[in-house]
């Protein structure tokens, strides 16, 4: 069954590449294809277009489908083109011409439209969530470790001394960022395509206010060709926000590969996060870590991918942006099993506590030293050179300590204003 069936019978070679694999992508969609239609059918009896009982029908029907699809039942056989046409089928099938009458002042375009931009609404919140409890972790581990020092790198050469109080906080600040791009991607995706139909509108005196507020959206995409052009807009915007975080993820993810192995040295991790080799039985290597760089970094080609399939198409649907849900809905499971596998990996890492007993961290002291030359009187420049000459010859002695007072410094980390600053960005 289509919805735009003519009795015209369509090649099936054509048919099968047309679809692809829409059925198995839109059963994301279910619940919110039935929410919407809630919305659409009730509007539909506030103007006319369907009496009450109609209307109590088909709500009662589609309530019936939410609660299949919650408990797993609902399907999308090979005779349905998408998920729009198996709903309507299964209302027509039930209550007659009421399930007939659904789609009236209706395109599937609007229809893709408010099913996607509702998902994406639960999504991003969802990635909220996940992205706070992150933060939550890394900044407790901030507080335990803030006074173990850490060696501090620049071109992947000893720079400066660092700790893990600095090395935790610095990611869980980054994840505020993080929750600013999601709250800019929710921002875009809470607005009402309902109406739009095909992308022009309708004759029909249809309440798009009214659908607005039933589906809880923030506001309406008024212009009906807007509606229609924030397709493949919305979920690029949700990709980059999603590359913000992955980005972050993958980042902090090569940190804890390099700061394990025994080059470094700097960590440890416990046995049920590694693996083994099949022929080296000293092996223990941080697959969890390196599949989430992986996969994060996958995850950040996904904006580029939507702009290559949307970047020139004119104004208007074309079939293109079908193609959008290929990359984006299992990105989406990807990026949401990368936070919950990071959530449960990062509070068993181990830190070591006496890493800069090591005597080449000593050079991690030099700009201290230096600072202190000038506190004491002596031009910086001169006090850089003199310092450099010490090293130069050896006599070099390194005070092992540091005095930094400024805020976000080593030893001021300001963790509770980090805290108030996420505690700003997720309330918006």
């Amino acid at each position: 069954m289509k919805l735009w069936e003519k009795g015209i019978p369509t090649d099936k070679q054509i048919e099968q590449f047309t679809v692809g694999n829409d059925r198995e992508l839109d059963l994301v969609l279910a619940k919110y294809d039935a929410l919407g239609s809630i919305a659409h059918a009730k509007m539909l009896g506030q103007i006319g277009l369907l009496t009450n009982g109609e209307t109590e029908s088909l709500v009662v029907a589609l309530e019936e489908i939410i609660a299949d699809v919650e408990k797993g039942n609902f399907i999308i056989e090979d005779s349905f083109e998408d998920v729009h046409s198996k709903i309507e089928y299964l209302l027509t099938v039930k209550l007659g011409d009421a399930g007939k009458k659904i789609h009236t002042a209706r395109s599937r375009n609007d229809q893709v439209l408010v099913d996607v931009n509702l998902y994406l609404k639960d999504v991003v919140l969802e990635f909220k969530r996940q992205v706070k409890s992150l933060f939550d972790l890394l900044m407790e581990s901030a507080e335990k470790h803030q006074n173990v020092l850490l060696p501090g790198y620049t071109h992947l050469q000893i720079a400066m001394p660092s700790s893990f109080g600095m090395w935790f906080s610095a990611y869980a600040e980054t994840l505020i960022d993080d929750i600013t791009m999601l709250n800019a991607a929710l921002k875009i995706v809470d607005q009402n395509p309902l109406g739009s139909a095909a992308g022009y509108g309708s004759s029909f005196p249809i309440n798009r206010t009214f659908t607005t507020q039933e589906l809880g959206f923030e506001t309406l995409k008024y212009n009906s060709v807007a509606a229609q052009m924030s397709r493949g807009k919305s979920e690029k915007i949700v990709a980059f926000a999603m590359s913000s975080v992955a980005a972050t993820l993958s980042k902090f993810s090569m940190d804890v590969c390099l700061y394990m192995s025994q080059n470094f040295d700097f960590i440890t991790l416990p046995s049920h996060l590694t693996t083994g080799s099949s022929i080296m039985p000293h092996k223990k290597n941080p697959d969890v870590f390196e599949l989430i760089r992986g996969k994060c970094n996958k995850i950040q080609a996904l904006p580029y991918e939507i702009t290559l399939i949307t970047n020139n198409l004119p104004s208007g649907y074309h079939r293109d942006l079908q193609l959008l849900k290929e990359g984006l809905f299992p990105a989406i499971q990807n990026l949401k099993a990368c936070l919950d596998i990071a959530i449960f990996s990062i509070k068993d890492i181990k830190v070591k506590e006496h890493i800069l007993e090591d005597k080449k961290y000593n050079y991690l002291f030099t700009v201290d030293a230096l600072n202190e030359m000038v506190v004491a009187g002596v031009p910086f420049r001169d006090a850089y050179k003199l310092v450099a000459e010490q090293l130069e010859n050896g006599s070099f002695q390194s005070p092992k300590k540091t005095k930094h007072t400024h805020e976000g410094s080593i030893n001021n980390l300001c963790l509770a204003e980090i805290k108030e600053k996420m505690v700003l960005a997720y309330q918006k």
